[in-house]
């Protein structure tokens, strides 16, 4: 089934609906080649990887971007344990499977990162090798998820906590989707995030809302008219399928105890925006890379860049990608690298 072409498909790009064993997946394809599977974060959509699927497609890959369950024109199961992360791995597979495809390199950026590593590591037989963007790879550890973040924060709640209760979040976005999204957006942009010291958008005030620290500003990135996209989207789905995610981290945590700090090894990539506060909260797990990602290929921090680096440096990241991809067919590949 074709779905009505947005604005912003790259010229020559296809939308398509495809089954998959908890409903349908919408996404978007260009090119030929071997197939690089992209996969989206909170709270986004394909459109996120608009600038990368004809990079990739110019350099002779099948680039897919697809929208995760729960967003977009992808079902959304009403059953808050439909997201844990083994359903997302197995939609992963269904939508490589539906293209004809036997094996993917997957791509995953945000939230889509943690389900682009998770899909490496119980389905190697699949997915080849694993680009991880802004967010690191991080094994299943000793404490509960929700325990640990309960200890983050003092009198403030960490923000994944404050996701957790069904229906709490959504009352506070879904009253102005659009100007939430705004704000969450540019909190997290290079060139718009609130300068440090001004008190943290990852935790949220005793009796306040995680939006009472947005800024107001425009990140460059971001146009009128794709605010309007992504909102208009939002405001039909809402933004429970989303949420429902952070609310399957325990279920994940209980689901993966038989590959409890395990490695990813495939060859892999991380790449961030060197503003991105991921990567000072999550610093461990980036140390950590020789153990968990003993196949990474490079790492690099991306000057400038926030959380939002696919579409803040779009060109610094194809780049990196195709780089990165063609080194996937060297037999001998160069020694690990990293750069800023």
């Amino acid at each position: 089934m074709q779905q009505a072409v947005s604005p912003f498909t790259p010229a020559g790009a296809q939308h398509r609906m495809v089954d998959v064993p908890g409903g349908r997946i919408h996404l978007v394809e260009q090119g030929a080649g071997p197939l690089v599977l992209l996969v989206h974060g909170f709270p986004e959509l394909w459109h996120s990887w608009r600038h990368q699927l004809p990079a990739l497609a110019a350099a002779g890959y099948r680039a897919v971007a697809i929208d995760v369950r729960g967003y977009g024109r992808s079902s959304a199961p009403e059953a808050v344990e439909a997201y844990r992360i083994g359903a997302h791995v197995e939609d992963n597979v269904a939508v490589v499977r539906a293209l004809g495809e036997e094996t993917a390199v997957i791509v995953g950026h945000d939230w889509g990162s943690t389900i682009a590593a998770n899909s490496a590591l119980l389905r190697p037989d699949v997915f080849s090798a694993v680009g991880l963007l802004g967010v690191p790879y991080a094994p299943r550890g000793a404490m509960r998820p929700t325990d640990a973040f309960a200890m983050i924060g003092g009198d403030e709640e960490f923000y994944v906590s404050h996701f957790q209760e069904p229906g709490r979040a959504e009352a506070e976005i879904e009253q102005d989707v659009r100007g939430w999204l705004a704000g969450f957006y540019a909190t997290l942009a290079g060139d718009t995030m609130p300068a440090s010291g001004e008190g943290s958008v990852f935790f949220v005030p005793k009796g306040g809302r995680l939006s009472d620290r947005f800024v107001k500003d425009r990140p460059s990135f971001l146009t009128d008219q794709q605010l309007d996209l992504c909102a208009a989207e939002f405001e039909r789905t809402g933004l429970t399928g989303a949420l429902n995610r952070y609310r399957n981290m325990d279920r994940d945590w209980e689901d993966l105890a038989e590959w409890d700090g395990a490695p990813v090894t495939q060859p892999s990539l991380f790449v961030a925006g060197e503003l991105d506060a991921s990567i000072t909260w999550l610093a461990d797990a980036i140390e950590a890379f020789p153990g968990t990602l003993p196949g990474l290929v490079s790492s690099h921090l991306v000057e400038g860049s926030g959380h939002w680096v696919q579409q803040e440096r779009p060109d610094e990241v194809n780049r990196l990608l195709t780089t990165w991809l063609r080194s996937l067919d060297d037999p001998t590949p160069p020694a690990p690298t990293r750069t800023r």
